[in-house]
């Protein structure tokens, strides 16, 4: 098993390019640089795509300016860790601390699969609603309760593992309201969870988009893993908000459920068009909502003539069921 270390330099938003010029000419190039400044930056330019940071972020991030790299874990690598050590020590004598920070250096070792896979030691099987068992691929083997249908999943890096309250209201809210043999469209679909439990619920088709690409594959990857024929499962990558040739490509069938687990904003921009979508008596189903926003998002739905039918929260996340005409409600 491969181990390297990882270097931590703290510094400040002044010493970052310093403190980058100095390794760059120890022939240290492959740096990463976090600090609080650039990611509150990115947030605000970005502020459309959420409505809420976790605050363990935020307090992660919080005053923070440093320098990351990795070194091996052998000679090499703790020769030039003891050179990068003695050049800090050089700089900081030469330069006042405002200028550069304290730059003092934090290590530690990293195996390298754990930058990418120990977080499944806290994703479990578990059971959502009255008919569903999520089971995490690499726990495939365990025996699913007699009454759940198993849904296994590998989110990889994609947002979707079925754990989050804006999740688990969704698939909650889709049992009573999918029948079988239904067409189901998952708008904001991250790694598939919705339009493949669909499937395996009963729906006769999905179709799934998201704007990331690397979605598209891990929904497909999903859909394989629960034995979907390709035929019932189309997915695409894309905006449909500023593509007018994805948004008519999805619309070449009506859909009994909609589903649009996103952010307020963009269900927001999305109610005039979700109706373009549904068929008669459809249901849409939207949620990733927080509790803030319910109001606008509401407001929204009733503006563009639908009738909202259910509203069920949890853990400060709201999922709405609405549709624009009669013949489908919650039971």
């Amino acid at each position: 098993m491969e181990h390297w270390i990882e270097v931590a330099i703290d510094t400040n938003p002044e010493g970052i390019d310093l403190v980058g010029s100095v390794l760059t000419a120890l022939d240290v190039t492959g740096f990463v640089i976090e600090d609080e400044t650039d990611f509150l930056t990115f947030l605000e330019e970005n502020k459309s795509t959420w409505d809420y940071v976790d605050e363990g972020l935020m307090m992660e991030k919080k005053g923070v300016s440093r320098v990351k790299l990795y070194l091996s874990e052998d000679e090499t690598g703790r020769e030039m860790l003891k050179t990068i050590r003695q050049t800090m020590e050089r700089l900081a004598a030469e330069t006042a601390e405002e200028i550069c920070g304290s730059l003092q250096i934090t290590l530690r070792d990293v195996k390298n699969e754990d930058w990418e896979h120990n977080w499944k030691a806290y994703y479990k099987p578990f059971s959502v609603g009255e008919s569903l068992h999520i089971i995490p691929e690499w726990e495939r083997d365990i025996t699913t309760p007699e009454d759940r249908v198993p849904l296994y999943l590998n989110p990889g890096l994609i947002f979707g593992t079925g754990g989050h309250a804006s999740t688990r209201l969704c698939l909650e809210m889709m049992e009573p309201l999918l029948r079988a043999g239904d067409s189901v469209l998952d708008l904001g679909s991250g790694s598939g969870i919705l339009s493949v439990a669909a499937l395996k619920l009963g729906a006769a088709f999905a179709a799934a988009c998201d704007i990331d690409p690397k979605a598209e594959k891990v929904a497909r990857e999903n859909a394989r893993r629960n034995d979907i024929a390709p035929g019932r499962y189309q997915v695409e990558t894309g905006n449909i908000l500023e593509d007018p040739s994805l948004a008519q490509r999805l619309s070449q069938r009506p859909y009994q459920v909609v589903f649009s687990n996103i952010v307020a904003d963009v269900i927001i921009a999305l109610a005039p068009r979700i109706s373009g979508f549904l068929a008669p008596g459809g249901v849409w189903i939207g949620s990733g909502v927080i509790d803030s926003r319910k109001e606008d998002v509401t407001t929204a739905l009733l503006e563009n003539g639908f009738s909202i039918s259910r509203v069920r929260e949890q853990d400060g996340w709201v999922c709405f069921a609405a549709s624009r005409l009669e013949g489908r409600s919650a039971s």
